[in-house]
């Protein structure tokens, strides 16, 4: 019962702070409108057109097909360090965490996700 209770006043404080943080940035935010300071940081040069443009939807598909595959594969990095203290049950389990990855590059490849044209 006593670590109910830790948590829950530590879930209360954090949730207090967090709201404390955001109506502190609300009531310290700068207010005055500006034109300098609502456009756009072009490195120096007067930027010109929308900043919104319109991005190809295969720049999006490789975006998060890298991002699947890069995450996933850092669950393999506990693995590749304790790999001498795991037992043949982990092993198997690696290769079947792989082999799901291969199987979903493949449907990757076979669905011609992977071409720039």
């Amino acid at each position: 019962m006593k670590e109910l209770v830790c948590l829950a006043i530590f879930v209360s404080v954090s949730a207090l702070l967090a709201v404390v943080m955001v109506l502190c940035g609300f009531l310290c935010q700068y207010k005055k409108k500006n034109p300098v300071k609502e456009s756009a940081y072009e490195c120096g040069i007067v930027p010109y057109g929308d900043a919104k443009i319109r991005f190809d939807i295969k720049y999006f598909n490789y975006a998060v097909l890298f991002l699947i595959f890069d995450v996933e594969t850092i669950f393999l990095y506990p693995f590749a360090v304790t790999i001498n203290a795991l037992g043949l049950f982990a092993l198997i389990e690696t290769f079947l965490f792989v082999s799901i990855l291969l199987l979903g590059l493949f449907f990757v490849i076979r669905r011609k996700m992977l071409r720039w044209i």
